[in-house]
């Protein structure tokens, strides 16, 4: 899933169980249409992103990529540490879904029911961010 914050996904999809998340994430950030959020700037990631090739791509995409190096860089390199510390921003959606029921416990053996399941989930945790003030 790719969020804006947290209670916004921009993009998701289904990956198979084994699948690690490195490739998954690339094809993801490659995939998504970023015109469509000008303005996000940075992609805050954890650990797991942190290869050359996802670093690249995501400055391919003029975007900076925010994370941290493995301990075993030979050449680390700097990050934004204030605003990695946004990161939990971009779990809490992850979070949010697994208080549905039916996601957490993903009864549903086809894929496009499950997915289904997600967006409606989305959409109900989008609408629950919003605040309406009515007389």
């Amino acid at each position: 899933m790719v969020a804006a914050d947290e209670r916004t996904a921009i993009s998701f999809s289904l990956s198979p169980g084994h699948a690690a998340d490195g490739p998954e994430g690339r094809k993801l950030l490659a995939e998504t249409d970023w015109n469509l959020c000008p303005e996000v700037r940075a992609v805050i990631m954890d650990r797991a992103y942190e290869g050359n090739e996802t670093r690249q791509l995501v400055l391919n995409l003029k975007l900076e990529p925010v994370v941290p190096p493995k301990s075993t860089r030979l050449s680390p390199w700097e990050y934004d540490r204030e605003l990695h510390k946004r990161r939990n921003e971009v779990e809490r959606p992850f979070r949010r879904l697994k208080g549905f029921s039916r996601i957490f416990s993903h009864f549903e053996n086809l894929d496009v029911i499950f997915t289904a399941y997600i967006q409606f989930a989305l959409v109900v945790e989008a609408l629950r961010g919003v605040c309406v003030n009515t007389p």
